[in-house]
């Protein structure tokens, strides 16, 4: 390495010294992205669990919320449970929830931490049936009421379970799984329960991590990528189609952390390496920033 390098690296800890100093002793949620978790390459969920834990490390309280799709999918799969779909909207039977429990809530849940572990952070597993209150979701397509069976909308969070894991010195890792007040299982959205995450622990910032790079006005375009997003724009980029799909209840969910107080909500790509402390530590950043 010469001396260029070196230096280069020191001016890199004096960019981020700010952020660091400004964000000591806040809390971050990070919403682990099922999407790339089952990446085949381990460097990349290994590099994830490095920055994670460099949060932790540096004084900043984590609070990770995982998904865990394709596992869910696989698990079904191999128990010979066959995957329903109601207007093209996954269906969660009363079989299905008990293996969506034990795969995310077990299986999933327990990768993560132990990744973590590894990095030497100090994660405490959560099943999110013991802090994500929920009743039953009632949803429509195209204004038809539709019936997805045991898959929930969170209704509240139990924070002091959270708070005193943090408090405890831990890096709470919560699966999005939630009981109703009669105590049945549901499945829940894992983006929408980082943001009800956050916004009961008044989170100084949420992050999403999955395989895309943020919001793109061209979605086909990789250098259109939109550094940094007002709420009030947000209704025009859905009229218009950029905002579409997958990316609905994601921005919807961070407009509702917003309210509630988070600052700032991120979305980036978590197969780039380091994204997550580029987007924290740099004054450019590297994904998409919402605000108000």
């Amino acid at each position: 390495m010469n001396m260029q390098e070196i230096i280069s690296k020191a001016a890199v800890l004096v960019e981020a010294l700010p952020y660091v100093q400004n964000f000591r002793g806040a809390t971050f949620v990070v919403k682990y992205g099922g999407s790339f978790m089952d990446d085949p390459d381990p460097e990349i969920r290994a590099r994830v669990a490095g920055d994670i834990a460099f949060l932790s490390a540096v004084g900043i309280h984590a609070v990770v919320v995982h998904g865990g799709g394709k596992a869910i999918s696989r698990a079904l799969s191999e128990q010979g449970i066959e995957t329903k779909f109601v207007n093209g909207l996954r269906y969660t039977d009363e079989d299905s929830v008990k293996v969506v429990r034990d795969v995310l809530s077990g299986k999933v849940n327990g990768e993560v931490c132990e990744m973590l572990q590894v990095r030497k952070d100090s994660p405490l597993g959560i099943p999110g049936e013991n802090v994500l209150q929920c009743e039953k979701l009632d949803t429509d397509v195209h204004g038809d009421p539709v019936d997805l069976g045991f898959v929930g909308n969170i209704t509240s969070v139990k924070v002091k379970i959270i708070k005193k894991a943090i408090k405890d010195g831990y890096t709470p890792v919560i699966s999005p799984v939630a009981v109703d007040e009669k105590g049945q299982l549901y499945n829940v959205n894992a983006d929408v329960a980082a943001a009800c995450v956050a916004s009961a622990l008044r989170a100084r910032r949420l992050v999403y991590m999955s395989d895309v790079p943020g919001l793109l006005a061209d979605p086909k375009n990789l250098d259109t990528l939109i550094s940094t997003l007002k709420v009030n724009q947000i209704d025009k980029l859905k009229k218009d189609g950029t905002i579409s799909a997958g990316m609905l209840p994601k921005v919807e969910s961070a407009v509702k952390a917003l309210d509630a107080g988070v600052h700032r909500v991120h979305f980036i790509d978590g197969r780039l390496p380091h994204s997550l402390l580029l987007e924290i530590f740099t004054d450019k950043g590297i994904g998409t920033e919402i605000c108000h």
